[in-house]
Order: C-alpha cells, then structure tokens, then sequence
C-alpha cells in the first residue's frame, strides 16, 4: 500500500529567517488513520495556567512518545504515553519524507473550526532548538498561519487533510504561527506534531 508521494523540489514557504516546507498530501490512507486516531487515542481536554487561573480547553490533546517524556507548556506539565501501532507507522512516515528524527508526538483534536490556536511559537526547553516540528493534518482542511515577529510579515497556508508540513531550523525564533477559528468550518481536524525532547 503506497502512503505517500513527495516532490523533489519543496520550497520554502518563509521569504527568511526560518524553513518552511509543505509536502501537501503525503498519505493516502488518511481517511482510514482518521477514523482510528479519533477513536484510539486517550484524548483530554487541554488545560493551561493564565494569569494564575487554572483552564481547560475544548479543543483536546494527547501526549505520545519513546519514553514518558515530561513536556510542559502554558504552566502545565504533561506525561508522554506509550506510542500506538499507528502512531509508529505515521511517525516513520514524517521521518522518511522530511529526513528528520522525532521521538514524541503532541496530538490536538479540533472539533470544529470555532476551535484555533493563538500566535505563539514552539519554544519550549524541553524542546530540541531549533529543531524539525512536523505536522500532519487529518480530517478539515484549516487555514495555517505565520507571522514575523519583527517584521510582522504575515504568510497563510491551508492544510490538507493526509498533509505534512515541517517547520524547522530558525523559525521558532523568528516567527509565530497560529491556527485561526474559522466559522466556515464544521467538522473536527486531527493535528499530530512530531517533535523531539531533549532527554
């Protein structure tokens, strides 16, 4: 069964400082890995610390990866669990088309595009610096953002369902991305970012 195609000439979706690389649909089987991460991952509703009140989210997560990784963010800490069967399979995917290594894999579950994330960047110190983050879109196709954070210098992408996008070497430092709600959108988008923590 072929799971992916890719292009021998990606470009940088970024005009400088940081590479981003979108490969489109990579996966041909996403229908059938949508259904399975819906129904076969220990999803919880996000919680997060905002000026010292404690939240939880609609939009939820989970927390995957080679050990049980400690990974915190917005002032909370997170366990890593033990990969699934399927994770393994996409994961080697994302390695094989970007040529990068990941040993864990943050998951969100979007249920309908009033569900977004903030302009932020993934800079975290459990995080290798400037390291490949890749992300694999499954189920709506959301529209992705970008933003210098000098500059201001905005880029906007939409992500496919079956799609990988890597973002790695500087971004982080030099740009936010955000994913912005959306009131056209009615169905739920699976995002699995490939990541890798420092031991």
């Amino acid at each position: 069964m072929k799971l992916f195609n890719t292009s021998d000439s990606i470009k940088n979706l970024l005009p400088y400082d940081g590479t981003v690389n979108y490969y489109g649909v990579i996966c041909s089987s996403a229908d059938q890995y949508y259904e399975r991460l819906m129904h076969h991952i220990a999803w919880k509703n996000d919680e997060a610390i905002i000026f010292g009140k404690h939240i939880y989210t609609k939009r939820k997560i989970a927390w995957y990866g080679d050990l049980a990784f400690e990974y915190s963010y917005s002032g909370i800490q997170k366990i890593a669990l033990p990969w699934t069967s399927d994770l393994l399979v996409l994961k080697e995917l994302a390695e094989t088309i970007s040529g990068e290594t990941f040993n864990s894999c943050l998951l969100n579950l979007y249920h309908n595009g009033s569900e977004g994330m903030a302009w932020h960047s993934d800079a975290e110190k459990d995080l290798k610096p400037n390291g490949a983050i890749a992300s694999m879109t499954f189920g709506a196709q959301r529209k992705f953002s970008f933003k210098h954070k000098i500059t201001k210098e905005k880029i906007d992408i939409y992500l496919e369902h079956g799609s990988l996008l890597v973002m790695k070497d500087s971004t982080q430092s030099n740009w936010l991305h955000r994913l912005p709600p959306t009131k056209t959108v009615s169905h739920p988008r699976i995002n699995l970012t490939f990541r890798t923590i420092l031991h």
